[in-house]
């Protein structure tokens, strides 16, 4: 894409995703995500009802009447976003492809912890990492962010979520809201899960395209696999061909879903131009 046409795709973005998010999203994430904890605000006089727990001693003693520590809750949040730039990411059949839906969730995301004051980051990855966007405030820094995710050269490689996983582990040592963006076409390693959700709030996203479930009747075709390279020729044609590709992409799905579900961790399944922002508040309720 042209500048001007970056430019065109990041504002339409921003435009339809800040409607949704002021409307429905914002007041849920605050709810859902109130902070690390406590920290220390101001001391004032003791009055009735009074935690004694919060009693200044010292401050008490030097003035001979009571007074107690305010305590606020520390509202900053760090949020996290993995994006999956394998080269299956950059497809779609319908009114949108994978890369495109995914910064649209990603922005709605973003300004949702944007209008709390939270900080967001951003890695690129697939079979290695390939940018990363320290976590920072604002509207402008969003933007960059969703311009970031269209303008990515998705790479024909073989996606490792687990490698993204690691590096971001490493990196971002305080607990975080964690987002993850694939298509999940690749093998990973489970484990790598239970790591980061025991320490992080994490939540895989699949972005999937109808196509990606089910192949239609188009007789014998040559199927290309963008991040691997190889190729096989199929007939489509077949009825028991058609069933077994469907199943086979069922059961991937279940031992995804269970996966995430072991690693106490959430997950949703998500169909390229749905509405997803829905699906964000019935997670954000829950939390």
């Amino acid at each position: 894409m042209q500048i001007k046409d970056i430019v065109k795709k990041v504002k339409q973005i921003e435009i339809r995703t800040r409607k949704k998010t002021e409307a429905t999203l914002m007041g849920q994430y605050h709810s859902a995500f109130k902070g690390q904890g406590m920290t220390f605000s101001e001391v004032r006089p003791y009055q009735f009802g009074d935690e004694i727990r919060r009693i200044d001693w010292n401050k008490t003693a030097r003035f001979r009447e009571p007074f107690v520590k305010v305590m606020e809750e520390e509202r900053e949040l760090t949020m996290m976003l993995l994006v999956d730039i394998s080269a299956s990411m950059d497809y779609g059949t319908k009114t949108q492809l994978k890369r495109e839906y995914v910064a649209e969730i990603a922005a709605s995301l973003g300004f949702s912890a944007a209008g709390n004051n939270d900080k967001v980051g951003l890695i690129l990855f697939a079979d290695k990492v390939y940018k990363v966007i320290p976590p920072q405030k604002g509207r402008k820094h969003i933007l960059s962010i969703i311009s970031n995710i269209l303008t990515a050269d998705y790479v024909p490689a073989v996606s490792r979520i687990d490698k993204a996983m690691e590096y971001m582990m490493g990196i971002f040592k305080r607990k975080s809201l964690v987002f993850l963006f694939s298509d999940f076409e690749d093998e990973y390693d489970s484990k790598m899960l239970r790591v980061a959700s025991k320490k992080h709030q994490l939540l895989g996203m699949r972005i999937f395209d109808e196509k990606d479930n089910e192949i239609p009747d188009v007789g014998y075709t040559l199927l290309y696999d963008a991040e691997t390279g190889k190729q096989v020729w199929a007939n489509t044609s077949s009825a028991r061909w058609r069933y077994n590709f469907a199943e086979a992409q069922k059961q991937k799905l279940r031992a995804l879903e269970e996966d995430f579900a072991n690693s106490s961790a959430s997950f949703m399944n998500i169909n390229t131009g749905s509405d997803y922002s829905k699906l964000l508040y019935n997670y954000f309720q829950k939390k």
